[in-house]
């Protein structure tokens, strides 16, 4: 350990501590006041507790309860109170493991001999608003493994002795304290309860211990924690609008999509939904046209030998469906990258076909488990806007260049503005040589730096095959989405044997570029149908216009202005139910569709029809060209906004 450490605060000053100064300390050194409002320190982005010693230099801050980083925590804390309350309400209980993401929730799992009720619910958070008030404060202590052993065998917190023993040898051994209840716990939390501003217990449920069904099923409860009431609120204000937003409801409202028990975690597209799903695919293939890209079909199943060539076979087979034929082991493709070096190596390749970008949108299958997989955003059967650039080495940095290109102007047409970006660096599971990753990494890097875009290192996170640049989203109201990714390879064309003749007509090693935009096209069309809210652009939308005639005695009117739209290209019908004119309208929004032109008498004498677009309510009387003018600019341009002209 140093003898004195160095910590850059926020204001960019310096200051040297003793090594083994707290953040608590810290704190005190600036002032009494930031010192008690503060509720962790953070050291290089990381979160440290207020009583664990530094002992390296870095970037420093205090954090208090307003800091958003801060929430978790709060939350951490409020789990401990939790537990603590539980055990004083029913004595006996044996607390098993909390959370270890507490970035919106905070869990605990108790031995206990019945389901949790609502009322019991109710009991423990007036237990918890009691220990919140009373300001108790929490303690850190580094105990021996015997210490540790000798303290949860005294309390009869058996399932403690088994976690301890999952502490690998020579880590080092916290408890943290407040008030009576102590547990096995690496922190961080804040200084006292009071810090907790607001809580809610949300639900119970019942989890096998350790996650593994061959244990005993212990009971779960699931809270909520934040620095104030507003925070609360607002939390589950955003709770409800993801509900609101949940692909799964509204594909089934929409009539989009569905899934079955026969086929489990895989979607049926209905024609509304295939209409859009394959409009996605005939967007990415006309931007394939523009940047280079020649499309190709491959085989579904292949002899494990493929996959054993490849590597996929080792790093990845527990996520492959396997089958027997005529006495060989066949899988079908979870990727399409082994199958496109197959293409490559049909033939002699110059450097003058470089690069050579073959994109795929093959059906892939992959064996995600039943408790992970969800709706359209994590299926066992999907499609990739796929694709693999087969390059010299001197073409990497203007291929992603170009390819970032390509990945920006794909997601400001949906509406998704500024990604993050990650990179990925090898992971524990890899295949090839340090050498190759070392300058497969670096060679990213490089392309980012050179660049000049913000990005995240992101380590051990790569493919097992090569590093990688992740894209990130945010949708309408937040959230993060992966979707798009540049992958370098070095090891499949090694693997494969690929070469090219270079122009002093030696033989040389291509590298490969994996590369997806939309990522797999299920679950871009479930992130995309979260993010418009069911609302989609014109463009997309599987019906684009409804005419709804006031009565029937205006019904041939609106089948002559459906006529004229259909014949333009527009997607329209017409709502010939005997309905009121309010009931068509409320069904027409219901049913989101963008346009709905209204035909009464006037306009079915003056040729028009009236205009009510989604959001924006009636634009009056309008002659049926204009229409049809409006909504085929709309949709060549794939706006977002259903009315252009109204802008």
């Amino acid at each position: 350990m140093d003898r004195e450490i160095v910590l850059t605060l926020p204001d960019g000053s310096e200051r040297r501590f003793p090594a083994g100064v707290t953040p608590l300390e810290v704190a005190r050194t600036v002032g009494e006041r930031l010192a008690k409002a503060a509720v962790a320190g953070e050291l290089d982005g990381s979160l440290v507790d207020l009583r664990a010693p530094l002992t390296r230099s870095g970037r420093f801050r205090i954090l208090t309860a307003q800091d958003p980083e801060a929430g978790p925590v709060i939350r951490h804390s409020a789990e401990h109170v939790m537990a603590d309350a539980v055990e004083r309400l029913f004595p006996g209980t044996i607390i098993d493991a909390g959370r270890q993401d507490h970035s919106e929730k905070f869990q605990y799992d108790f031995r206990f001999p019945r389901g949790f009720t609502p009322e019991d619910l109710e009991r423990i958070e007036a237990e918890m608003a009691r220990i919140v008030a009373a300001g108790q404060e929490f303690t850190r202590e580094v105990v021996s493994r015997e210490q540790a052993r000798e303290l949860f065998r005294a309390r009869g917190e058996e399932l403690k002795l088994v976690r301890l023993e999952d502490i690998p040898q020579g880590e080092e051994i916290t408890v943290f304290r407040h008030g009576e209840f102590v547990d096995l716990c690496r922190g961080p939390h804040v200084q006292r309860t009071d810090q907790i501003g607001a809580f809610k217990l949300l639900e119970t449920s019942g989890a096998y211990f350790k996650g593994d069904e061959r244990n005993e099923m212990l009971q779960r409860i699931y809270g909520t924690a934040f620095a104030s009431r507003a925070e609360l609120d607002a939390y589950f204000a955003r709770l409800e609008e993801a509900r609101r937003r949940d692909h799964r409801r509204l594909g089934k409202e929409l009539d989009l999509f569905s899934f079955s028990p026969l086929a489990p975690a895989s979607a049926f597209f209905h024609p509304r939904g295939a209409f859009v799903y394959n409009r996605l695919v005939d967007f990415m293939r006309e931007l394939y046209r523009e940047y280079g890209y020649e499309e190709v079909i491959t085989p579904q199943l292949f002899d494990v030998e493929l996959w054993k060539r490849s590597g996929h076979y080792e790093a990845y087979r527990e996520n492959m469906f396997f089958s027997e034929v005529e006495g060989r082991e066949f899988s079908m493709k979870p990727m399409n990258c082994p199958s496109h070096c197959l293409i490559y190596s049909t033939r002699s390749r110059s450097y003058r076909e470089l690069p050579l970008r073959l994109a795929d949108f093959g059906r892939l299958h992959r064996f995600e488990r039943s408790g992970v997989v969800q709706g359209l955003t994590r299926v066992r059967t999907f499609a990739q806007d796929d694709a693999h650039i087969y390059c010299t080495p001197a073409q990497i940095g203007s291929e992603v260049e170009r390819l970032f290109q390509f990945i920006f102007r794909v997601y400001q047409t949906f509406g998704f503005s500024q990604p993050i970006i990650y990179l990925s660096t090898k992971p524990e599971k890899a295949i090839g040589d340090d050498a190759l990753w070392q300058s497969a990494e670096s060679q990213l890097q490089r392309c980012l730096e050179e660049r000049g875009v913000a990005y995240t290192l992101n380590p051990g996170e790569g493919a097992f095959y090569g590093p990688k640049i992740d894209f990130v989203v945010h949708d309408a109201i937040g959230r993060e989405w992966q979707l798009g990714t540049i992958q370098l390879d070095f090891n499949l064309p090694e693997r494969f044997a690929l070469t090219y003749v270079a122009e002093d007509g030696t033989e040389k090693r291509p590298v490969m570029i994996h590369r997806a935009i939309l990522g797999s096209i299920e679950r871009f069309f479930g992130v995309m149908l979260e993010h418009f809210a069911g609302d989609l652009p014109l463009w997309l939308a599987p019906e684009q216009v409804r005419v709804l005639p006031v009565s029937d005695r205006f019904l041939e009117a609106a089948r002559a202005v459906r006529e004229r739209l259909v014949a333009a290209g527009i997607r329209a019908e017409v709502d010939e139910r005997s309905e009121k004119l309010g009931a068509k309208i409320r069904d027409g929004e219901v049913e989101k569709v963008p346009v709905l032109l209204v035909v009464g008498a006037r306009e079915a004498e003056s040729g028009t029809a009236s205009v009510r677009v989604r959001h924006r309510g009636d634009l009056g009387a309008k002659p049926v060209d204009a229409i049809v003018a409006t909504v085929t600019t709309a949709t060549l341009q794939r706006s977002l906004d259903p009315w252009p002209e109204a802008s």
